[in-house]
């Protein structure tokens, strides 16, 4: 009998012990069990769908589509990496990967990809692949039907493995066969230095992934034993890397101990404060530094701690406004995941992380934090600066806009083609510095567009007949009739003026694409820098000391109008909206 009532005891003890479990558990902590819950359903889903599902699914399909559903609600910037997919995080990282060295872009016409872009001294440059190379076999297997992303996988692979690759080259009967040797691709840091007129150092800073900072204090130094007086950081297009990258570029101009960055997440790990740690290189030297929309992250640390210690000039357009932290956690089966664990605050105290992702718009997309909620700050010497909105220049440059029918020519690559053959034609040009397209090349290249039957879509035609069938709708369009009549012979398709009208950016953008296919990277920027206006006002302040030290030193109202707000802040579609309108390169 006692042993009945002991165990009856214990049994009611049990069950009472699990009660409190279940409900301090549900209730104590209904985060975890509504995540254990939720883990619980999913893993539920899979079963059911893998079991009674019509048709076979993919597991890893499935799943990782819902992964990357379930990362994408949170920011783009928190991805994960499975075991078979380390080596685009590592290329991120470390800013190097395994591969030939070249730019692939797609051929519509051949639906084919093609050599766009060989890196100075990289295999595919070394082995001599050409832009405009039709990439036909990889180790004897055809590539038609291949997109980019497909053949950029093949093309890539562990340093020291070789294959051979067989092109079809303009010009040329016969395809060509290359045996090359993947290496590790290192893309350049500074792809670009030079002293200007007035003594004025330049530096393009192309990322911040890697280890740049050595080759950024070599520049420098060697610019600095050539004579130059002030100096030009160009980090437009720069995407940003590493934090630590940032803050020892920001220490060569400022002082030991300065506070940079300090970082805010939910952890305490994720919370840190960075200082400035070693003895600048110089205190002194006039800074102009030149950004724009695609300027993020990292960069926008550097631009915004130098702004806000009064220590450069900020040049050009509001900067993409990144203010959020990743790091890299490991997960199971040699996964990695890449998440955001802490927004930064750079040294006014302001977070220039411009876009809110927790509040989507229904079709998924999100917009900019608007003007009105953005909270005003103060650099070290009072000057006004904002947040939530990127770093806006202290002298804003207007960007002219492209021509429409520029951007067609450069997607029915026209420009490309020509380039590929005025390379056939002649072996050598004169240097970057030098070379310039003629009035009898731009002929030559006027006459390969009629040829080729161009046609593209003319905006103003297209709104024009849009008003005009409104009006039609509304009953106006008899007693203007003249006047519609008017605007269409203006407005009408005319390719010789457009071509003629816009000649200047077209010339410049041919001129681009043929300088690189003879010296590289290097050549590009330097043929751009030709007609640069943020480089203009760069150089006009530099030239101007009592302006530029009134620039950093007294408090000024920089406060924009909200319609110069507008006017200066770059515009982002949303992901799906970017995916179908453009085809990527890939880097391989």
């Amino acid at each position: 009998m006692r042993r009945i009532l002991k165990i009856r005891w214990m049994v009611a003890l049990l069950i009472a012990a699990g009660a409190v479990c279940f409900w301090g558990f549900k209730s104590g902590d209904s985060r975890s069990f509504q995540i254990a819950k939720n883990l619980d359903i999913f893993n539920s889903i899979v079963k059911e769908l893998d079991m009674f599902y019509v048709d076979t699914i993919d597991p890893n399909k499935t799943i990782r589509e819902g992964i990357d559903a379930m990362l994408y609600s949170l920011d783009p910037y928190t991805e994960y990496y499975p075991e078979d997919d380390q080596s685009e995080l590592e290329q991120m990282l470390k800013n190097s990967y395994g591969g030939i060295g070249s730019v692939i872009t797609w051929n519509p016409k051949l639906k084919r990809s093609m050599i766009s872009e060989p890196y100075e001294d990289m295999p595919a440059a070394d082995v001599g692949l050409k832009a405009g190379d039709i990439l036909m076999e990889i180790d004897g297997k055809d590539l038609a039907g291949k997109n980019n992303q497909e053949i950029s996988e093949m093309l890539r692979g562990q340093v020291g493995t070789s294959f051979k690759l067989k092109v079809q080259r303009p010009g040329t009967e016969k395809p060509l066969d290359f045996d090359i040797v993947r290496r590790s691709i290192q893309l350049p840091f500074i792809p670009y230095y030079t002293v200007l007129d007035n003594n004025i150092g330049y530096i393009n800073l192309s990322t911040f992934s890697g280890n740049p900072s050595k080759e950024f204090k070599q520049a420098f130094l060697d610019l600095k034993k050539r004579g130059i007086t002030s100096l030009v950081i160009d980090l437009r297009n720069n995407g940003g890397g590493l934090l630590d990258e940032s803050i020892e570029i920001a220490n060569f101009f400022l002082p030991r101990g300065k506070t940079l960055v300090t970082t805010k997440g939910k952890i305490k790990q994720a919370s840190n404060t960075y200082k400035t740690l070693r003895e600048p290189l110089d205190l002194e030297i006039p800074l102009a530094v030149l950004v724009n929309g695609g300027t993020a992250s990292s960069s926008e640390i550097l631009a915004g701690s130098l702004q806000d210690l009064d220590r450069a000039v900020i040049i050009g357009n509001r900067t993409f406004g990144k203010g959020l932290v990743q790091t890299t956690r490991p997960l199971p089966y040699g996964g990695t995941m890449k998440l955001t664990t802490s927004k930064y605050y750079i040294p006014s105290g302001r977070c220039v992380q411009a876009i809110d992702y927790k509040h989507r718009n229904e079709d998924g997309s999100v917009g900019r934090i608007p003007d009105s909620l953005t909270t005003v700050f103060h650099t070290a010497a009072g000057r006004e600066v904002r947040d939530g909105g990127g770093v806006t220049p202290d002298i804003v440059v207007k960007q002219e806009k492209l021509p429409n029918i520029l951007f067609y020519l450069v997607n029915d690559n026209l420009i490309f083609n020509y380039a590929t053959d005025y390379c056939l034609k002649h072996p050598t040009i004169p240097s970057a510095e030098k070379f310039e397209i003629t009035d009898a090349d731009y002929a030559e290249f006027k006459a390969m567009v009629k040829k080729a039957d161009f046609k593209y879509d003319q905006q103003t035609e297209k709104m024009l007949r849009n008003l005009k069938e409104m009006a039609e709708f509304e009953g106006y369009l008899t007693d203007a009739s003249k006047e519609f009549e008017a605007l269409e012979k203006k407005l009408s398709h005319n390719l010789d003026r457009d071509l003629d009208h816009f000649s200047k950016d077209i010339k410049s953008m041919i001129a681009v694409e043929i300088i690189k296919r003879y010296y590289f990277q290097r050549g590009s920027i330097i043929q751009q820098l030709k007609d640069d206006d943020d480089l203009k006002e760069a150089v006009k302040i530099l030239t101007a000391p009592v302006k530029y030290k009134e620039m950093l030193s007294a408090p000024a109202v920089t406060s924009m109008s909200l319609q110069q707000r507008k006017e200066t802040a770059p515009v982002f579609l949303s992901t799906a909206t970017r995916a179908n309108e453009h085809v990527y390169d890939e880097i391989v």
